[in-house]
């Protein structure tokens, strides 16, 4: 009986590990592995291809499913009116600002160049980059059955968004349709999570045969593929969230990031911000002054659609993977880059890994090849606990404003906590 206690004990330890550590196990196991054996490690790469398939096997319903019960969830139209409206607006233009900030410091600081990673499938053959308008016009599906066979992205989320809006404007004729998705949804979520549970091996197998291919040249890269979205994420909040909370809110920045601190340290410890969701509420309304209307209509709607650490992730982690394997992206990659991650921020909310997911969906989409996902999985958790906080200091900075926008923001509060911080300045 005690061999079989002690026994069992490493494998329950396992299974009561944290996902990320799990996979960052795998990371450097199948990096020794593949130094290791060299070249040979290359018999273990049929595991982390299964890992590669079972994440494409995933993207289309999963999409497809969570963007409809997500528009679908709001109800009522009329009911999330103007103060929706702006939130909504907010949300997808700061995603885009952000992604477009991970691929411009991607662009400038290289974290791949040098990498000269080998594509082992198929490339996809050279073709004309389509121009702004065609891209526009291919984002209507002439039929949206082939569009979800074929897997074009861009097309399944606008025919998401467009039934999900129809669903909800149909009331109660629409509501078994709905509960449908609504079971589809959260069947996704669990195959979902059942797949992330394959994670670490998929990992292990893959780094293995890309640590004994390339050597110890890959860890490099990694570094700075951290750094450099460390950086974005810092200039995101304290250049963009600040200039609009001072500009366009015409209130003090200094408070607003001192009233981040608590609900930041929370999202970077626990990376989820749904998990994050009391905190970020007590900081808006107590510090911040937002009315409790606002801050429970659009904190939690944040939590659901506003990824912009996520967003800026996925520019850098793209450019990166695109450097490594010596693939040049045109003009219209990064637009279809831009577009894919800001309407895929709504696609993959709530979703275990999302990061992950919305980056294999935009690999896909601009034809990147999918082992590089297993090259940032291993420091994937690193790079979420930034992107979470830049997730949830996003959400209170568009509270702030949609509130000062609404007449809701209790500035006598906003600007008594500045008061007091500026009173313990001066007496320390």
């Amino acid at each position: 009986m005690q061999q079989a206690t002690v026994s069992a004990r490493p494998s329950g330890r396992w299974s009561q590990m944290a996902l990320w550590k799990k996979i960052l196990i795998g990371m450097i196991l199948g990096v020794i592995a593949g130094i290791t054996l060299g070249p040979d490690a290359e018999v273990l790469k049929p595991i982390g291809t299964l890992f590669i398939n079972a994440i494409k096997m995933l993207i289309v319903p999963l999409v497809f499913c969570s963007l409809v019960v997500g528009v679908t969830s709001m109800q009522d139209t009329r009911k999330m009116g103007r103060i929706g409206i702006k939130s909504v607006v907010l949300y997808l233009g700061t995603t885009a600002v952000a992604i477009s900030i991970g691929l411009g410091l991607a662009t400038l600081l290289t974290p791949g160049l040098g990498l000269d990673m080998a594509i082992t499938e198929a490339a996809p053959a050279a073709k004309e980059a389509p121009t702004l308008v065609q891209t526009l016009l291919n984002l209507i599906p002439k039929n949206p059955i082939s569009a979800l066979a074929a897997g074009n992205i861009l097309q399944i989320i606008v025919f998401a968004l467009g039934l999900g809006i129809a669903l909800t404007l149909c009331g109660e004729k629409a509501e078994p349709a709905i509960r449908v998705f609504e079971s589809l949804a959260e069947g996704m979520y669990k195959l979902t999570e059942l797949v992330m549970k394959l994670a670490p091996y998929g990992v292990f197998g893959l780094m293995a045969w890309v640590s004994g291919k390339y050597g110890l040249e890959i860890l490099m890269p990694l570094i700075k593929v951290i750094a450099v979205a460390y950086i974005g994420c810092l200039l995101h909040v304290v250049v963009f969230y600040s200039g609009l909370i001072s500009i366009v809110g015409r209130l003090s920045p200094v408070r607003y990031l001192k009233g981040l601190i608590n609900p930041a340290a929370v999202a970077f410890t626990t990376t989820s911000s749904s998990g994050t969701l009391p905190a970020t509420i007590k900081a808006s309304r107590e510090e911040l002054g937002v009315s409790k209307g606002i801050s429970s209509f659009v904190l939690p709607l944040g939590a659901t659609i506003n990824m912009d650490g996520t967003a800026l992730y996925q520019g850098v982690c793209a450019l990166f993977i695109a450097q490594a394997f010596g693939i040049d992206l045109a003009f219209s990659d990064y637009l279809l880059i831009i577009m894919t991650s800001t309407l895929a921020s709504i696609g993959t909310a709530g979703v275990p890994g999302a990061g992950l997911i919305m980056l294999s969906l935009v690999l896909t989409t601009v034809g990147l090849p999918m082992e590089g996902l297993a090259i940032v999985a291993g420091i994937d958790r690193i790079l979420d606990m930034a992107r979470t906080s830049v997730n949830v200091c996003g959400d209170l900075m568009v509270s702030v404003l949609v509130a000062k926008s609404e007449n809701e923001l209790d500035e006598s509060i906003y600007n008594a906590e500045a008061t007091v911080s500026e009173k313990e300045a001066e007496l320390a």
